[in-house]
């Protein structure tokens, strides 16, 4: 079994490798074409997000309809039915205006005009990049996951003063769960058919109410850092029980954190929470008898084909020669050391399996002539 140092070393594994891979990211081309499309569209205010989703829940990039041709290349369909947004009327103001309103101001509003605007799944025309290309939904399934989510749920509404509920997700307004800081309260999709997806969604709330909650140390920061770090945490634990997320997760982190130093300075307060995580999960798995290959190696290897342990032996040596922290290196020579002892005993019985099968074929002395020497 691995030691203490080994399991602290895996867990800042798994962080530095989320910062990696989101920094990856946000270097590609294309999130940089998607920041691009992002910066087309007006950012608007309070009042008319509450106008456009009182009008249409569905909308997700709204635009006018001249500037969906000049800017999108595309064209509103016809028939479609505006959304309305409001619009400030702007006056010069006269001395006499100024002194009614008791104000040195040049310019006021006056009032408001109500503007006709589009959804995006109004028109057509060219793609549209969105937050979409680069958050997967369909996270791979995995074997008990389900078990591990209902025990999380209940250990969190046991034995912590959070209340974990579900409800329909047609009632989330989009959103696949959340957490709500005044009442402690965590609230799930129950309706989610992803039971990975609906696992991981527990995870990135759970991470909200410890670091962004009414009494925690970071409830103040904006939300692209919360979001990052909710967001996270979740990708580690995932990790941590063997299920891949990296798709849905580090997109979704990249679509927060458009700044690289968010995305340093957010995921270097998240290490406490993701180890306080990871220690609640591998208690569950271990009640609940589920996820022992994976946390003994030696019967995870065990499980393996020689094609399969090959690889994990040639890659295991390829991360190593590019590793540069030392406790990262030091578990991947542990893992390299247990992948070289499978294969020597696998070759050892094989050996002695064909020595019996084929008593004919002279065997070498166990003790080597001396007398041959060079």
């Amino acid at each position: 079994m691995p030691s203490k140092a080994d399991v602290k070393a895996w867990k800042a594994q798994l962080v530095a490798q989320a910062e990696q891979q989101i920094l990856k990211l946000t270097d590609s081309d294309q999130f940089k074409q998607y920041l691009n499309t992002l910066a087309k569209f007006h950012q608007y205010s309070a009042k008319n997000i509450d106008l456009i989703y009182a009008q249409d829940l569905q909308a997700t990039q709204v635009a006018g309809f001249k500037q969906w041709q000049t800017d999108f290349n595309r064209t509103v369909n016809k028939g479609a039915k505006a959304i309305r947004i409001a619009a400030p009327i702007i006056k010069k103001l006269t001395p006499a205006d100024q002194k009614r309103l008791d104000t040195t101001d040049e310019r006021a509003i006056v009032g408001y005009r109500y503007l006709p605007i589009f959804d995006v799944a109004q028109t057509s025309g060219a793609p549209v990049l969105s937050a979409k290309d680069f958050v997967k939904e369909n996270l791979a399934d995995h074997q008990n996951v389900t078990s591990l989510y209902n025990a999380f749920k209940d250990y969190l509404n046991q034995q912590t003063d959070l209340q974990i509920s579900e409800a329909p997700l047609a009632k989330l307004n989009g959103a696949k769960g959340y957490f709500q800081p005044s009442t402690n309260k965590i609230v799930i999709g129950g309706d989610e058919p992803d039971n990975a997806l609906k696992l991981k969604t527990l995870y990135h709330e759970y991470a909200h109410s410890q670091l962004h909650g009414l009494k925690a140390a970071f409830k103040d920061r904006p939300r692209a850092y919360q979001e990052t770090q909710a967001e996270a945490v979740a990708y580690v634990a995932m990790q941590n029980i063997g299920v891949d997320t990296s798709n849905y997760s580090l997109g979704y982190v990249a679509t927060w954190a458009k700044d690289k130093a968010v995305i340093h300075s957010a995921l270097s307060e998240i290490q406490q929470v993701s180890n306080k995580v990871i220690a609640i999960s591998d208690g569950l798995t271990k009640q609940l008898g589920l996820q022992e290959a994976q946390k003994d190696p030696e019967h995870d290897l065990k499980k393996r084909s020689a094609n399969e342990l090959n690889q994990s032996y040639q890659g295991l040596q390829q991360q190593i020669k590019q590793a540069t922290d030392p406790q990262q290196k030091a578990v991947l020579k542990n893992q390299l050391n247990d992948v070289h002892q499978e294969i020597s005993e696998r070759t050892q019985k094989r050996l002695k399996a064909f020595a019996e099968e084929n008593p004919e074929i002279n065997q070498p002395d166990s003790e080597p002539d001396q007398s041959l020497k060079r």
